[in-house]
């Protein structure tokens, strides 16, 4: 039996023409190759798997060729091609910089740099990962790198090109190598596919595709995984199913349940996923991407951002015909706030539900039904047999708030006699009448029923003031502001009892200009606290009430602003002064402060 090689190294490309993705840059040094104008020390950067190590290979051996071919590759037939193809080239040296980083592994090699070739015209230096260099054996590599003899040429190969210091960047050519496409991973793998023998699906070789993420190298070590698995006949079921990878086929299901507004379907749909093994955050991730390609697929001109299989931007471009942009937008941005508060939040699944309710709420025909922030406020949430979400307030009280004159704070209900001034409105109590069809879903939030005579005047709450008209956010207004900073403290870091206890206490006040909200801390130290959570809790507020340009500053008090910490005896007095009632009272009884 033959020993066994990995796709990764059996297909490895061996000229310039069979590396994959990279077709500017291979031109480029074939082009310098032909004309003799070669550069001492080159760099290779770019992620992992994109052929950077594979093109310092071919470089060196294409150099060194002693009869290249007419297009400038090499001729495989000389001492020095076959010396490099058998391993047993003594011009060209491999570095690996993640275990040789010292000086005197740089030492080492500088010494061997002196040496001219036996065979061939240039010796070449290849050194991966050099990155891991330390710093000492970076400086004892720059007068070699800069001034090397005319024999040696140095390629530099790394992933992480910022952390190389300055003067190593100055003395390279950089050549910056790009992810691999959807497109290019898939037809590799189909060729070597079709070399092994191997039958398969095009979504499958997708799926694998999307898995390696840009990488060449891991595509076909995923490749070589399911094959086995598959026995050689690559299937979807059999792809995902190895992979661990949630079916598309979900996110079009549930699309067309958001769409036609079926709540049971979408719990049940995501019971199943769960069911599977499948994390809630990676369910939401995955939906909110389905979304985003659905937006893409809408118009010609962003429809080549879908990295997908033919059959599939098939179905994509289907389903986003009937999903209007403005749902998509919405329910984008729904899954992302649920992205954002999934780790905080104390019971995840709930959270996972409540958004998609809130999604297929959005599909019912107003986009802005739903306000986006922290949850439901006084809009119900109601199922396929409501066209269109309207909020829980009596009549009165909406043409109150539509009136031209908004600082009216009394109006005149229908039933009030004409010479008795009317109470300010409050919001009636909703019927709720039980169901008998299967599909109907609703969730309103009650009151409790009272009768017109025991009525009595009320001020509305905060919340009720969240809409002049339907569909708008809640004014920003210090009270508001309040309540749902307060919200936004519990919900936030419910699990951190001191963080929420410095949030309660310092609520921001809103300044003249509405767009600044100012929280003055009691030391520096509860500043810097409450300053690492600004970026988030600023984007809350800004969503919650439409304000992108809300912006929150943090201050500290000066020692005069800081409260003076009285005695009892000193707190007695400063009472006595407010209500001389109470120094009568201790005179009287002869009382004492302990």
């Amino acid at each position: 039996m033959s020993n066994y090689i990995v796709s990764a190294r059996k297909y490895r490309p061996v000229t310039f023409d069979s590396v994959v993705g990279q077709s500017s840059l291979t031109t480029t040094l074939k082009n310098s190759i032909q004309s003799g104008r070669l550069a001492h020390a080159y760099l290779f950067c770019g992620p992992r798997g994109v052929g950077k190590t594979t093109c310092a290979r071919i470089f060196a051996k294409t150099i060194n060729c002693l009869n290249p071919k007419p297009n400038g590759d090499a001729c495989e037939e000389c001492e020095s091609c076959r010396a490099f193809n058998e391993q047993r080239s003594y011009n060209i040296h491999e570095l690996d910089a993640a275990s040789n980083n010292s000086v005197e592994d740089i030492r080492q090699l500088i010494e061997q740099v002196n040496i001219p070739p036996q065979v061939g015209r240039y010796k070449v230096f290849i050194v991966d990962e050099v990155h891991m260099l330390s710093t000492a054996a970076f400086n004892a590599f720059l007068k070699t790198l800069e001034e090397p003899p005319a024999h040696a040429i140095f390629i530099l190969a790394t992933t992480e090109k910022h952390k190389l210091l300055p003067t190593i960047l100055s003395r390279c050519q950089i050549y910056d190598f790009n992810r691999m496409t959807v497109q290019n991973i898939v037809g590799h793998l189909e060729n070597v596919a079709r070399q092994e023998g191997i039958t398969y699906e095009p979504t499958a070789l997708n799926v694998i595709a999307q898995k390696a993420d840009g990488g060449m190298r891991d595509a076909l070590s995923i490749f070589d995984q399911v094959a086995s698995f598959c026995q050689g006949n690559i299937t979807y079921q059999q792809t995902i199913a190895d992979l661990n990878v949630l079916d598309y086929d979900y996110y079009f299901k549930l699309v067309d349940y958001f769409l036609g507004n079926n709540i049971p379907d979408i719990m049940l749909t995501f019971d199943e996923i769960l069911s599977k093994g499948f994390e809630g955050s990676h369910f939401v991730g995955g939906l909110n991407n389905h979304l985003r390609n659905l937006l893409v697929s809408r118009d010609a001109a962003t429809v080549k951002l879908l990295e997908t299989s033919d059959e599939v931007r098939q179905r994509y471009a289907e389903q986003a015909q009937r999903c209007q942009p403005r749902f998509l937008y919405a329910a984008i941005r729904k899954c992302t706030d649920c992205d954002l508060n999934y780790r905080m939040s104390q019971n995840k699944r709930l959270l996972v539900e409540l958004t998609l309710i809130e999604i297929a709420q959005l599909a019912t025909g107003d986009a802005d039904a739903l306000p986006s922030g922290l949850g439901p406020t006084e809009n119900s949430l109601t199922h396929s047999g409501d066209k269109q979400l309207k909020p829980v307030f009596h009549p009165a009280a909406n043409a109150a708030q539509t009136a031209p004159s908004a600082k009216t704070e009394h109006s005149q209900p229908v039933s009030t006699p004409a010479a008795t001034p009317a109470p300010k409105a409050k919001p009636q109590p909703v019927e709720t009448k039980p169901t008998t069809s299967g599909q109907s879903f609703s969730i309103h939030k009650t009151t409790t029923p009272t009768t017109q005579k025991k009525q009595q005047p009320q001020q509305p709450s905060p919340a009720s003031t969240h809409a002049e008209k339907e569909g708008t956010s809640a004014p920003l207004t210090q009270e508001n502001l309040t309540i749902t900073w307060r919200e936004m403290a519990h919900n936030m870091f419910a699990d951190d009892a001191a963080m929420l206890n410095r949030l309660e206490q310092h609520i921001p006040q809103l300044q003249p200009d509405d767009n600044t909200l100012l929280i003055t801390a009691d030391n520096p130290m509860v500043a810097e606290l409450i300053q690492r959570h600004t970026p988030q809790l600023q984007q809350q507020l800004q969503t919650t009430f439409i304000q992108p340009s809300l912006h929150i500053n943090v201050t500290v008090r000066t020692q005069e602003e800081r409260p003076r910490h009285l005695t009892q005896h000193q707190q007695f007095n400063k009472m006595c002064k407010e209500n001389e009632a109470l120094g009568k009272l201790q005179q009287e009884f002869q009382l004492e402060i302990e």
